[in-house]
Order: structure tokens, then sequence, then C-alpha cells
């Protein structure tokens, strides 16, 4: 049996075609790897956080249109993209797998290198959290140099968080919802209300009588367990690889991280179960 493709009719002449190397320009993302240093592992790291911030651009592209679809009440195309964010946060949860390989005394080798660079400037990574409704305001200080990121998260911030957005849905399918929380986009984390605290408890008490918020809840929780999932693998991945240190961009490392573990961005349907 031959083995030529072209025999089997595939195409192999590309001198005036699109390649697959042409649709995904291959060239500039594989040329986008510079280590400063002669380490071997930091091509490693550079991969690791170039490849986090691709799924992270998918996150915010499906977790923007979830959004729309909820507030243009078209809820089962939102369910299929909350879904999918859930699984992007799976791959990203993976990644640590792969950069734990790298031993403390790997990233000593080329972690002067990263001067004051560090994760926690990820731009992407905050506009994440903002859409999530988790809305430090503090968090804008480390973009102020760049005009464009900077222009990117006040924009964020002109919109109802993912989670007000359910409120508004639910309030428009005769919950009872204070307006407050819906009528202006939250400019600070949410905090959690007793009222909306009573509107889930409602739902959840009798789900056949409410299944498509009780449905919306469920898939917000999945988000946010995978979430706090990377959460605590980015936790344990710092301190198995530098311990109790500083982070690079001036954090203070394991102990900074430890304190978001404790953040909620969804508080009401955690809280909920306890008294269901």
């Amino acid at each position: 049996m031959s083995t030529d493709p072209e025999k089997h009719g595939a195409e192999t002449d590309f001198s005036r075609k699109m390649s697959y190397g042409d649709y995904l320009h291959i060239d500039t993302i594989l040329s986008a790897q510079h280590p400063l240093s002669d380490a071997h592992d930091e091509m490693l790291f550079i991969v690791q956080h170039q490849t986090s911030e691709l799924w992270m651009n998918l996150m915010l592209h499906e977790l923007g249109a979830a959004r729309a679809d909820i507030a243009a009440e078209h809820l089962p195309e939102a369910f299929k993209k909350l879904a999918r964010v859930s699984r992007i946060m799976e791959q990203l949860n993976s990644a640590w797998d792969v950069l734990r390989t790298m031993t403390p005394s790997d990233y000593t080798t080329f972690r002067d290198q990263l001067g004051m660079s560090s994760g926690f400037q990820s731009l992407q990574y905050r506009l994440i959290e903002y859409a999530l409704g988790n809305r430090n305001l503090a968090m804008v200080k480390p973009h102020a140099h760049d005009a464009t990121a900077s222009a990117r998260l006040q924009a964020e911030l002109t919109q109802l968080s993912l989670y007000q957005t359910v409120l508004a849905h639910a309030a428009k399918q005769g919950q009872d919802v204070p307006q407050e929380l819906i009528n202006t986009p939250s400019n600070a984390p949410h905090q959690p209300d007793d009222r909306i605290m009573a509107m889930w408890a409602r739902v959840y008490g009798d789900p056949a009588a409410h299944w498509t918020l009780y449905e919306m809840g469920e898939k917000l929780v999945d988000l946010e367990d995978y979430f706090r999932r990377w959460r605590f693998n980015h936790v344990t991945t710092v301190e198995r690889v530098i311990g109790f240190k500083r982070g690079t961009g001036g954090t203070g490392g394991v102990d900074y991280l430890k304190k978001m573990l404790s953040v909620e961005l969804f508080p009401e349907l955690w809280h909920v179960r306890t008294d269901l």
C-alpha cells in the first residue's frame, strides 16, 4: 500500500495555496521564544507561560460571548461556552504538571534574567478576573504604563460582570434581585449578599421549577471549581520551585498566592450549599 499522501488525494503543492503553517502563522508563534540565558529550562518556562496566555485569550473570547448570550437570553448557547471555559481551565491546570518538572536548581539558573517581570502582571489574567467579577481596582496599576492595556481594563469595567449578567437574567425571570446589584457595572469584588443567597436557596430548593437558573448556577460552580484548582496548583508549584522567596514582581510569593485562595467569585453559590 502506497504511503505517498499525494496518491491518496492529499494536496502537496502549496506554492500558491494557503498551507497549515500559513493559516496558523506557525512561524510567528515558534519564533516568539527568546531565552535570555543559556539555561536549558528557560525554554520550558517561556513556553509554559506563552501557551497559558493563548488559552486565556480563548477564555476571554468565550466569556465575552457567553456574557452576551446570557444578556440576550440565549441560554443553551451560553451554557456551551461556559462549559468550554471550564475545559480550558482544565488544560491550564494540567500545564502545571509540566512546569513542576523544573526543580529549584533548574530555576535558579535563569531566574535573575526575569527582572521584575511576573505572572502577577498578566493583562489577560486580570481581564478574566474582572470579567468574572473579582474587580480589584488596585490591580489596574501594574498596567498604567501601557495605554492599550489600561484601555482594555477600563472597557471591561464599563460592562456588567458575568455574575451580574446572570443576576440580571434571574431578575428577568421574576427572581427578587436587588436592582443596585445589577444596574451598574461593579467596580469592586462581589461580596456575599443575603438577598442573593435567598434567591439561590429558592432555585436549589426546587430545581425542577427553576431548571434553567439551576443549570446556570452549576455551570458557574463548575467554572469556579476549576479556577480554584488553578490557583491552588499555582501556589503548590511556586512553593515547590522557590519555597517562600519573594516573587520576581515584588509580591510575597507563596504567602501572597495563598491569600488569593480565599477569594470567592460566586460566594452565594458556595454558601447556599450549607443551608440546603
